[in-house]
C-alpha cells in the first residue's frame, strides 16, 4: 500500500513555489507579484528555521530575478504557465525506497486556463528531484484535496466529479485516491446554500 502524502503542517524536505515569470500573463502586475511570492518564500524559509525553498521560474530572466529576491532559495528553471504548482506539480507519496512523485493529467482547470507547460510540469519537477515518477490517467488538481497524513482525505465533488475534469463515478474516484495516493477515508466538502466554489 502507498503511504499517503504528508500533511501540509508536517516538516518537508523542501517546498516548490512557482515564481511569476511571464510578463504577458502578468502585465503590470508582474513586479508586485514577484515581491509577494518572494515574501511568501521568505516566510516559509524563516531564515533557515522553516522549509527549504525550491523556486521554479519559467525562464532565465525570471530565474535571475528570483535569485536576487530570494538568495536563500534554490532556483529551478522549468517552463510552466501558471504559478499554482499545488494544482499542477507532483504529489510526493511513499517513504524510503518507495518514495515517488505522483502526477496526474491536467486540463487547465476544466479548460479555463490552458497554458503551455502546465500539463507536464509535475513530471519535470519530479525528475529534477530525482524521484521516480508515475502518472495517473485521470485529472486531479492537487489543491482539490487535503490529507491528514494518516489516510484521510478531504475533497469536493465539484472538482473531481465535474464532467469538465473527469467522467468517473464517485466510487471510481475514491478507488483511485486509494490506489494512486494511499488515502483510505474520504470526507466530502459539501457546499452550503448560498456558497460558491472558487473554481
Amino acid at each position: 500500500m502507498t503511504r499517503p502524502p504528508l500533511p501540509e503542517w508536517a516538516r518537508h524536505e523542501a517546498v516548490w513555489i512557482g515564481f511569476p515569470s511571464d510578463p504577458e500573463l502578468w502585465l503590470g502586475d508582474l513586479k508586485p507579484a514577484e515581491r509577494e511570492v518572494a515574501a511568501f518564500a521568505k516566510a516559509v524559509h524563516a531564515d533557515g528555521k522553516g522549509e527549504k525553498i525550491w523556486l521554479v521560474a519559467a525562464q532565465d530572466g525570471a530565474a535571475e530575478t528570483a535569485r536576487r529576491l530570494c538568495p536563500f532559495a534554490e532556483v529551478i528553471v522549468e517552463p510552466f504557465g501558471d504559478i499554482w504548482l499545488r494544482d499542477t506539480g507532483p504529489i510526493i507519496v511513499g517513504n524510503g525506497k518507495q518514495r515517488r512523485a505522483q502526477g496526474f493529467r491536467f486540463n487547465g482547470w476544466g479548460g479555463k486556463y490552458d497554458l503551455e507547460g502546465d500539463q507536464d510540469i509535475g513530471e519535470r519537477l519530479g525528475r529534477q528531484a530525482n524521484l521516480p515518477f508515475t502518472k495517473a490517467d485521470w485529472i486531479l488538481e492537487g489543491g482539490a484535496i487535503d490529507g491528514d497524513g494518516s489516510g484521510t482525505v478531504l475533497t469536493t465533488e465539484q472538482c473531481l466529479l465535474n464532467p469538465n475534469r473527469n467522467t468517473l463515478t464517485r466510487g471510481e474516484v475514491e478507488q483511485r485516491l486509494f490506489e494512486d495516493l494511499g488515502f483510505e477515508t474520504q470526507l466530502d466538502a459539501e457546499l452550503q446554500p448560498g456558497m460558491r466554489a472558487a473554481k
